[in-house]
């Protein structure tokens, strides 16, 4: 990656943009700031509430388990960078033996581009005619920079067709399975894919070099209907080998993989048959690097696999009590501007007052308005306004996107680096 784009990161002045931070950091560079280890919550370091916080030793964790865990099972991994769309965590997920990083939409590619990501895998279509000329263009001038995207109908090939006329390396394209009636994009049948492929082959502006999938999207998902969905992508690969389909690639992508299902795309993808080229078993999951204390944590494979190791919720956003109203009610600073609330409200998971920290027992989330967290307290709980709660986060892809600069801060609150988001 580019070491002179994360460089100027650490350049970037503080001010007003970069929510929770202390107020008399107005014009430190963000090197500057992280240099004076200021603590999230001693009163003088000036951290103001709601904040957002990344566990620096639970981040670690999780990058270190991935990638032992990818390595175990002889998969290629290029972890979801629509999580987090942080490139100092994209080198990070890089130099822990990430393939390359998977994106979603333009935008995103050229956010990683800019910070020197050299291998993408767009997990979408690009019918986009600016955005694919571009594409071209930074596949003209970097010869090491590989691309692939996903393709699943003949209109989109012709349509890409159209706007890389005349570019002189092809895009390489992957066909997309769908999972199932119900489920979001990709081809239904075989059949259809037959004929993408077909249409693929005809152009001189793309290259087929595989197929891919989302079995998150299999409908009623369950292991035996994930395991099924798997197998008609890993025989889909298998028949268009066959059929000399890859016949210009150097090496045949099969990639799946979200955070929830990637024990059955490690166990079917081993069973992977001998094809006529070496296969690239391309694993895409991505809430990992921050795991989360709901969705993620009830669904992670860790769970049905407790042997493999098991990954930390590396999020809590503090927030303050600012109103104790009745015995049974009370309101924190934070809402939907700060947390998460697309699957699960936040967690109220621990209570700090004068430096001491326990249990937020008897508290509990009921609703987020824009900027206030409704909580239901029992009468007896022990909360007091001026109190500081943390919060744990469900679903990473909506925490990660409210915060621009997020402190990644040590048990007792030492913050040693921020991390910079581009949404």
């Amino acid at each position: 990656m580019g070491t002179e784009a994360l460089t100027r990161l650490a350049e970037e002045r503080v001010d007003h943009r970069f929510k929770g931070l202390p107020p008399d950091a107005d014009g430190l560079t963000v090197a500057e700031l992280a240099a004076q280890r200021r603590n999230l919550f001693r009163d003088g370091d000036g951290f103001t509430t709601p904040v957002l916080a990344l566990s620096a030793e639970r981040l670690e964790h999780n990058l270190a388990l991935m990638e032992t865990y990818t390595a175990r099972h002889g998969l290629a991994f290029a972890p979801h960078g629509k999580t987090s769309m942080a490139p100092q965590l994209f080198q990070r997920q890089i130099e822990h033996g990430a393939w390359g990083i998977t994106l979603a939409v333009p935008h995103q590619v050229r956010v990683a581009r800019a910070f020197g990501v050299q291998r993408v895998f767009l997990a979408n279509e690009l019918v986009d005619a600016p955005a694919l000329r571009w594409i071209a263009g930074e596949l003209a001038a970097n010869p090491d920079f590989r691309f692939v995207c996903y393709v699943d109908s003949v209109r989109a090939v012709e349509l890409m067709d159209a706007a890389l006329a005349g570019t002189a390396r092809p895009v390489d394209v992957v066909i997309e399975l769908g999972a199932g009636e119900g489920a979001r994009t990709g081809v239904r049948t075989e059949a259809e894919c037959a004929a993408v492929a077909a249409a693929v082959a005809a152009v001189p502006t793309l290259r087929l070099v595989g197929v891919a999938g989302y079995e998150g999207e299999v409908p009623r998902a369950d292991p035996e209907r994930v395991r099924a969905y798997l197998l008609r992508l890993v025989a889909l690969a298998a028949e268009l080998d066959k059929d000399g389909r890859f016949g210009e690639a150097e090496e045949i992508v099969v990639s799946a993989g979200g955070s929830a299902w990637f024990d059955a795309v490690a166990d079917v993808f081993a069973g992977i048959p001998g094809l006529s080229k070496p296969v690239l078993k391309l694993l895409r999951s991505g809430a990992y690097v921050s795991h989360d204390d709901g969705h993620y944590r009830r669904l992670t494979p860790f769970g049905r696999v407790p042997e493999e190791g098991a990954l930390e919720p590396a999020f809590r956003l503090w927030a303050q009590v600012v109103s104790r109203p009745t015995p049974e009610q009370a309101f924190a600073n934070a809402g939907k501007r700060d947390a998460a609330y697309d699957l699960d409200l936040p967690a109220a998971q621990v209570v700090r007052r004068n430096g001491e920290e326990r249990p937020a027992t008897g508290i509990t989330v009921t609703g987020l308005s824009d900027q206030h967290a409704w909580l239901r307290t029992d009468p007896e709980a022990d909360l007091a306004v001026g109190d500081w709660i943390g919060f744990g986060l469900s679903h990473p892809c909506t925490s990660f996107d409210k915060w621009q600069l997020i402190p990644v801060a040590e048990a007792d609150g030492t913050v040693v680096d921020y991390i910079r988001t581009f949404f």
